[in-house]
């Protein structure tokens, strides 16, 4: 089972139980996407060769939110799913360092004497561009350098699909306008976001369409406005669905924040103050306003059958 440690700047020197960290991949790994898998397999795959722990060191909060880079405070793995998916993918210690804005003045020389040396680590891997120390004047030179026959230095080449480098930047790029689909080649599953079933407004069900409003409260990247074929896992179990995320402008809704109401076929159980997780599949059509509710309803109808396709669809490619 991995365990999660919570670190901060500096460690105490190490003790005489062994090393906590034997391999350590380290990186924001916000998204976890497939050229971050690329890092954090090699690394689990090497601590398995020597016998030693995979570890993985990630940092919290995101360092572009401590820079001021407001739109990090939402995130593509928040910790809780950021912990969930190491732990699917092998890893055996979760290193969890607290970004403050003391933590940025540290120099590069600091970060390997005051924190990699009293983890007693024996590699470390790195992607290509990974900086680090004040101003990220450390690079993986520089690790290779201060690392003094101490510790082995692997740096990973940068992953690329469809001729472009696969960063958490190109994920979020996609989610906001939409492009679900591609968002999921990059991570090599669909984008999800988890939540908890809440009371809406009742209006799903007096047209013919009740709903399961989510409330997603871990700060996630939220995917552009519009209706999506969703897979809503509830109860162990994915249910196809499709939902609508917005605001709702027909009933003239004054909401600041997007709403996430889906509607999942054939499945009519009470799921109030359940967690479910929302995969987004394929975006569908953009929210919009409509002149009547009967309007709106003959659309749902019409997304709700484009869903079912698609989803049926999916299922059949993914049986092949």
């Amino acid at each position: 089972m991995m365990r999660t440690l919570q670190l901060t700047f500096p460690l105490p020197s190490p003790g005489g139980e062994g090393p906590p960290c034997g391999v350590l991949a380290i990186g924001d790994f916000d998204g976890i996407h497939l050229g971050h898998q690329e890092v954090i397999g090699r690394a689990v795959e090497r601590g398995r060769e020597l016998a030693l722990p995979a570890a993985i060191m990630t940092f919290h909060p995101h360092p572009r939110q401590v820079l001021g880079m407001d739109k990090y405070t939402r995130l593509l793995t928040p910790l809780p799913a950021k912990e969930k998916r190491l732990r699917e993918l092998g890893v055996d210690t979760l290193c969890v360092v607290d970004f403050s804005k003391s933590f940025m003045c540290v120099t590069p020389e600091q970060f390997v004497e005051e924190m990699l040396i009293p983890l007693g680590v024996n590699t470390v891997f790195v992607g290509f561009d990974f900086t680090f120390g004040h101003r990220g004047a450390g690079t993986p030179d520089t690790l290779c350098e201060l690392a003094a026959g101490r510790f082995a230095v692997e740096v990973v080449r940068p992953f690329h699909m469809d001729g472009q480098k696969v960063s958490s930047t190109l994920v979020r790029e996609a989610l906001l306008a939409g492009r679900v689909r591609q968002a999921a080649h990059l991570l090599g599953r669909p984008y999800h976001v988890t939540g908890t079933v809440v009371h809406g407004d009742g209006r799903g069900h007096s047209i013919g369409f009740p709903t399961a409003n989510v409330e997603v409260r871990e700060p996630y990247v939220v995917p552009a406005n519009g209706v999506y074929a969703v897979q809503v896992e509830v109860r162990g179990q994915k249910k196809a669905g499709v939902m609508n995320l917005g605001v709702k402008p027909t009933f003239g809704s004054d909401l600041q924040e997007p709403v996430l109401e889906a509607h999942l076929f054939d499945f009519d159980d009470s799921v109030y103050g359940e967690e479910v997780r929302v995969e987004f599949i394929e975006y569908i059509r953009a929210e919009r306003r409509f002149e009547s509710v009967g309007e709106l309803i003959e659309q749902i109808g019409r997304d709700a059958r484009e869903a079912r396709s698609l989803l049926t669809e999916e299922n059949s490619a993914e049986m092949l």
